[in-house]
């Protein structure tokens, strides 16, 4: 019943050629064209996917070129550096400071392993990193220096200075 008054078949087209962005905007009208009012507008309707037709040009896609940096622009993932990698040595230093306190050396690994505590939850990766390094130091330092004095007492003890 509406042959011929609102309707103009068109020749069957092929499957859209282009990108899926390209393909899923709405059609643009040519500058120059006439203003229509909605009665005529019906007229000229089309699918988004149709390609050939007089009101959009035929452009070839221009993103089927850069597929390598299409991407979508309002979608933000914030990737935040995994801080629990970072280890603080929190129980050595007070296990140090407690029993292998050698010239204050467990205090002061005490003291930096708090610091790495602190610049992780501020997401510091890399100040934590360097006061974890600086707290195992310490830890090392004091451990290593208070097992010596204590293997000296012991052979001190074992063997007094009064049998040389």
């Amino acid at each position: 019943p509406f042959e011929g008054v609102a309707w103009t078949p068109r020749p069957p087209q092929g499957p859209p050629q282009g990108c899926f962005t390209c393909i899923s905007k709405p059609p643009a009208l040519r500058q120059g064209s006439p203003i229509l009012s909605p009665s005529s507008a019906i007229y000229l309707m089309e699918s988004k996917s149709c390609k050939g037709d007089s009101l959009r040009p035929a452009v070839p896609c221009k993103h089927s070129v850069e597929k390598k940096t299409m991407t979508n622009p309002t979608t933000v993932i914030e990737i935040y550096p995994d801080t629990t990698e970072v280890n603080d040595y929190y129980l050595w230093s007070i296990f140090n400071f407690v029993y292998l306190n050698f010239c204050c050396l467990g205090f002061i690994a005490l003291a930096y392993s708090l610091k790495v505590r602190d610049k992780k939850l501020l997401n510091d990766l890399n100040g934590a990193v360097e006061d974890a390094k600086t707290a195992r130091l310490f830890n090392i330092t004091s451990s290593a220096l208070a097992t010596f004095c204590i293997i000296l007492i012991f052979i001190f003890l074992r063997y007094p200075l009064t049998d040389y």
